[in-house]
């Protein structure tokens, strides 16, 4: 083989390598973004378009060679004069012709394998991302609505107590009002009750004077009584 094709089956030998740890479970899809985003790939991917095509151009030519090479040798007539040597030697051009075509074609199609791979495990770890920022987006409204939730219930306590303060002071004004309105008829009772014995000992006073009088005069009018008899 010569030194072009041993170098481009090194290329395959890579390529299979490289798509055995893509598909294997052996790193995940975050590891891979970070690996794809490192510095050094990065500069690369600014150009990756460029090698990419570079190396189908490259590859594609080679695939090309090796079916002229197979068109050649397989239109080749063989004649019963024809030495075993040379016949082997032909045999042999034919295969090295048909493993190029293969090592060639097996090359460019992981090119394409990879290639995809890499764009379904760089898509995957951007879902990945998402959903965990979205993830922590949810947790973090979570707790701001439960905060706002225990904000609004201790606010409702706290109105439900100046609520309560509030009836337990109108029951107070309104008992000592009450209380208030029972002292004030409790005065008019007294003083009602009191004008009324004034009334009372007047009327006493009254009668005890016509009293006195009525019998002073019965006293008298007995005397005047008496006096005349005795004349």
């Amino acid at each position: 083989m010569s030194l072009v094709w041993t170098l481009i089956a090194g290329f395959l030998y890579a390529e299979i390598a490289l798509v055995l740890l893509l598909v294997l479970p052996v790193a995940s899809p975050y590891r891979w973004n970070r690996f794809f985003k490192s510095k050094f790939l990065a500069l690369l991917a600014q150009q990756a378009h460029i090698y990419f095509f570079l190396i189908m151009g490259v590859l594609v030519l080679f695939l090309l060679e090796a079916i002229r090479e197979m068109r050649k040798y397989s239109n080749h007539e063989q004649s019963g004069e024809v030495h075993l040597n040379v016949e082997m030697q032909h045999s042999m051009r034919l295969f090295r012709a048909q493993r190029n075509f293969y090592i060639s074609g097996f090359a460019i199609f992981l090119v394409l394998v990879i290639r995809r791979l890499v764009t379904l495990v760089s898509a995957q770890a951007n879902l990945l991302a998402q959903s965990e920022a979205s993830m922590k987006q949810a947790q973090s409204a979570t707790a701001a609505a439960r905060s706002l939730m225990e904000d609004k219930k201790t606010e409702k306590a706290k109105e439900a107590g100046e609520d309560t303060t509030l009836n337990e002071l109108n029951k107070l004004r309104e008992r000592v009002q009450e209380l208030t309105s029972e002292l004030n008829r409790e005065k008019k009772d007294k003083e009602a009750v009191k004008s009324q014995a004034e009334s009372i000992n007047r009327e006493y006073d009254r009668l005890t004077e016509e009293y006195s009088k009525l019998e002073k005069r019965i006293t008298i009018g007995g005397g005047t009584a008496t006096g005349s008899k005795d004349d």
